[in-house]
């Protein structure tokens, strides 16, 4: 399957899941466990309709990262953030996205550079999450998500609650699928069978720093570039590699 499809598939399959319904049933995130403490920074992402079709992380009182194949080509207009829970159909703030940055590294065609910026309308009342300042191979990581919980592509449906799983960045060579070194973040699929799925897109990738977290990457495909979830290390989008990008257009 090329891969600019499965990363379209990748965010539109959740949206189609929701509506088919499935009684199918799955650990979350693909082998993750329901969030067991406050994540106020994750935004998750709902079309016109109120579909959730990707996530993100709220850097700033006014700024939101995320993956740029989630939000290219789209009208902000049309779309609603909910911040500041852990349940992406109640609670929090609602927020209105009113201009979308695109990465100029980004490639549609290898899906390198993924990685955009949402400005809302008003500042978030939220605590935003500060970008990390460095991510190597061993690197603990937390992987976050309201996706997909089961592997394959339209067999189950998104979560309403959000997902964590723990997980480490692992060297590149494990990453096949166009994997850019300098600005992308290998991340291990625990027991070979664990990982972010469709509707994860854009969400946050964190580490401990001291005693808080902080934002490392953003969800961007899979490392093999394979339609199961999971089957592989996935790949990240650096945000501490496009921290300077990011300043210039944050402020």
């Amino acid at each position: 399957m090329p891969k600019r499809l499965f990363a379209l598939l990748f965010t539109l399959l959740a949206g189609a899941a929701l509506a088919a319904g499935s009684a199918t049933a799955g650990p979350a995130l693909v082998g993750g466990t329901g969030a067991d403490e406050p994540y106020p920074f994750a935004v998750s992402m709902h079309t016109e309709s109120g579909t959730l079709f990707c996530a993100g992380s709220l850097i700033t009182p006014t700024w939101v990262a995320t993956a740029a194949h989630c939000v290219s080509g789209k009208d902000p207009a049309t779309l609603t953030f909910r911040l500041g829970t852990n349940e992406s159909d109640s609670g929090g703030e609602t927020a209105q996205p009113v201009e979308i940055v695109l990465n100029p590294h980004f490639n549609a065609s290898t899906q390198t550079g993924d990685l955009a910026l949402v400005r809302l309308a008003a500042p978030a009342k939220t605590t935003p999450i500060a970008v990390g300042a460095a991510a190597a191979p061993g690197t603990p990581a937390r992987v976050l998500g309201w996706g997909q919980t089961c592997a394959t592509p339209g067999c189950g449906r998104p979560v309403p609650t959000l997902q964590q799983l723990d997980t480490h960045l692992v060297e590149g060579a494990k990453c096949t699928s166009s994997f850019d070194g300098t600005a992308e973040l290998c991340t291990d699929n625990p027991a070979g069978k664990a990982g972010s799925c469709y509707g994860d897109s854009g969400g946050p990738e964190l580490t401990r720093d001291g005693g808080h977290w902080t934002l490392i990457g953003v969800t961007s495909r899979p490392g093999n570039g394979s339609p199961t979830c999971a089957t592989a290390p996935s790949i990240y989008t650096s945000v501490v590699a496009y921290e300077p990008w990011i300043a210039s257009k944050t402020g």
